[in-house]
């Protein structure tokens, strides 16, 4: 049998795990730290941010600020917003790690969210050829890049773009 050793997942897998939280989606954005939550840019009314545990590199998640369980729970102002910043996170993926082609799509409600009770937005980059054995065979998902350094790159070129409009 052949052995992957990806070294670099040993920072990862040792670093400390924020605590289990009921109201993730609330409380990251009330962290104060941008880099910790891995969000990547807000808006007045709903922020993007990196999956902690993303089916690609670069995989966003869009969220309102109010936690609700269905699209239509949002006010016409908050679902403005959210398509804003999917669009606004599709330009990002595109300038910076330019993909192929997207997944995107909505969770909607606690089955479909991890047991919470709330909406989120998945914007996936995804590449001819992504999809390799590691994922369908060997049930293990191979990302390039740590999310930190994801962050840094996504973060970067979101406040450029934000500054150039």
């Amino acid at each position: 049998m052949s052995q992957l050793h990806p070294y670099w997942r040993m920072e990862y897998i040792e670093a400390p795990r924020p605590p289990a939280s009921k109201r993730p989606f609330s409380e990251l954005p009330a962290l104060g730290d941008d880099r910790a939550a891995l969000i990547v840019h807000r808006t007045e009314l709903s922020y993007l941010m990196l999956n902690r545990f993303p089916y690609n590199p670069g995989h966003l998640l869009a969220i309102p600020y109010r936690e609700v369980a269905d699209l239509t729970d949002l006010t016409p102002e908050e679902q403005r917003d959210l398509m804003a910043i999917l669009v606004f996170g599709e330009k990002l993926l595109r300038a910076v790690l330019r993909p192929d082609a997207f997944n995107v799509g909505f969770n909607l409600g606690r089955p479909a969210g991890g047991s919470i009770d709330h909406l989120h937005g998945h914007i996936v980059p995804r590449w001819n050829g992504d999809n390799n054995f590691m994922p369908v065979l060997g049930q293990t998902r191979i990302l390039p890049q740590a999310l930190t350094e994801t962050w840094e790159k996504l973060a970067a070129e979101a406040a450029k773009m934000t500054n150039d409009q």
